[in-house]
């Protein structure tokens, strides 16, 4: 799952910024504005798959941690 993010990070900052992710081994599979939501949603989708949930910072959270 981290080569996945890290090969679409610039994609995923691009069009979910401020929102949550999760992914499975190589697809995203739900967005959301918590990560309960987004854990949810893709567990109904995909009981038996492990689910990766992340945080897709904006620009100004970015700043920030820099």
């Amino acid at each position: 799952m981290g080569t996945y993010l890290l090969e679409h990070s610039q994609e995923f900052s691009e069009k979910y910024p401020g929102k949550y992710i999760a992914v499975t081994k190589n697809e995203l599979v739900a967005i959301g504005n918590s990560n309960i939501e987004v854990f949810k949603k893709a567990k109904e989708q995909y009981p038996d798959k492990e689910v990766s949930i992340t945080y897709i910072p904006t620009d100004e959270e970015m700043v920030t941690l820099l």
